[in-house]
């Protein structure tokens, strides 16, 4: 079980879209050094270490496209995608690290917040979540910050290999009744494996969708 199902048609578009080019275009500390917004733009939001750039470099169908890390806070830029001049792939920090200096943390943090909520050609932003950990504190108190900036986001579930697949269910279960009530969640949760490849197909297919509105 991945998530919601797709039409062949709409998982082909989707992969089409991410056969093309994407090329790193830029990384960013601050906001005035943020682009010039031109057409759409999907976020990728996380705990520290989740797997953001696997799933990134598993979309896109390379190996380095994203530097992966296994040191908690590496990633201390907001990192600029471009897809073939349709989408914009945004690789955030990741959140919730105890070992970065705390003002870097504030810092990083501050941004990021900063970018969430006025950002006006963000569609959506996918809010990873470990499948081994589930939702934790951290991750609530983003969803709390999009809910009040009424940025969509939808939560994508990472490493589904490391679990077993009716710990999955249940986790899919588990995590659809906590953001039931949230005014920017949406309702369909996509869980995907970068090391398998699961639901990376249904993920390319509702970001192509996004970028087609």
């Amino acid at each position: 079980m991945t998530g919601p199902e797709y039409s062949e048609e709409a998982l082909e578009r989707g992969r089409r879209l991410f056969s093309g080019p994407c090329t790193f275009m830029l990384g960013v500390v601050s906001a005035d050094a943020l682009p010039a917004e031109a057409g759409a733009e999907i976020a990728f939001a996380g705990r520290s270490n989740v797997g953001k750039s696997s799933l990134l470099n598993a979309l896109a169908g390379r190996k380095n496209l994203a530097r992966a890390s296994n040191t908690p806070g590496r990633t201390q830029e907001i990192n600029f995608f471009d897809l073939g001049g349709v989408l914009r792939l945004v690789d955030l920090p990741g959140y919730g690290y105890a070992q970065a200096a705390r003002k870097d943390a504030s810092r990083w943090s501050r941004l990021t917040r900063d970018f969430m909520r006025g950002r006006a050609a963000l569609r959506r932003t996918c809010l990873l979540i470990d499948s081994r950990h589930g939702l934790k504190p951290a991750d609530l108190d983003v969803m709390s910050t999009l809910d009040s900036a009424a940025a969509s986001y939808q939560i994508v579930l990472t490493k589904t290999d490391k679990i077993k697949p009716d710990a999955l269910a249940a986790l899919i279960e588990e995590t659809s009744a906590a953001i039931a009530r949230r005014p920017a969640a949406h309702p369909a949760i996509i869980a995907t494996s970068a090391v398998t490849a699961a639901g990376i197909a249904e993920l390319r297919a509702e970001l192509a969708a996004i970028a087609e509105r």
